[in-house]
């Protein structure tokens, strides 16, 4: 989770919505992403969507069985669905989605087999969306005046 929240200050800096992921196999860290969504014009590049990419071509398959993802925000719908036709074997996440919008409420599952865990530096990871989005009111409210 370390590293994941590592990107996630990577896309703090950069200005993007601060998601970090890694995907690991048998312990090692094989793939590293975090949202590119503002950087690629892409509302696609979340960091699950690019990590998930980014394993499979490490093994040039589509199911990533063995593997555990760690992400810094509990995924996105849209990022449930591809983690579940990847069948991924474990996701680690940091902390809920504050915006609701996180697959647990939406009633999205992850593939039966996949085991699911949260609460990993939950406090590291809920502090820094909550920054960015502190930020982006403040910068916004700046300009109303």
């Amino acid at each position: 989770m370390k590293i994941a929240f590592k990107e996630a200050l990577i896309a703090f800096h950069k200005n993007e919505i601060p998601v970090g992921a890694a995907i690991t196999y048998k312990n090692m860290v094989i793939a590293t992403a975090h949202n590119l969504t503002e950087t690629l014009c892409n509302i696609t590049a979340h960091a699950e969507m690019l990590v998930i990419n980014l394993a499979s071509d490490y093994f040039k398959k589509k199911y990533i069985k063995k593997c555990t993802l760690y992400v810094t925000l509990e995924p996105c719908v849209m990022c449930a669905g591809a983690l579940f036709w990847s069948q991924i074997g474990r996701v680690v996440c940091g902390t809920p989605n504050p915006s609701k919008r996180g697959f647990l409420c939406s009633g999205a599952k992850l593939h039966p087999k996949t085991e699911f865990v949260s609460g990993i530096m939950k406090n590291q990871c809920k502090s820094i969306i909550q920054e960015f989005f502190y930020k982006k009111r403040i910068r916004k409210c700046k300009y109303e005046f």
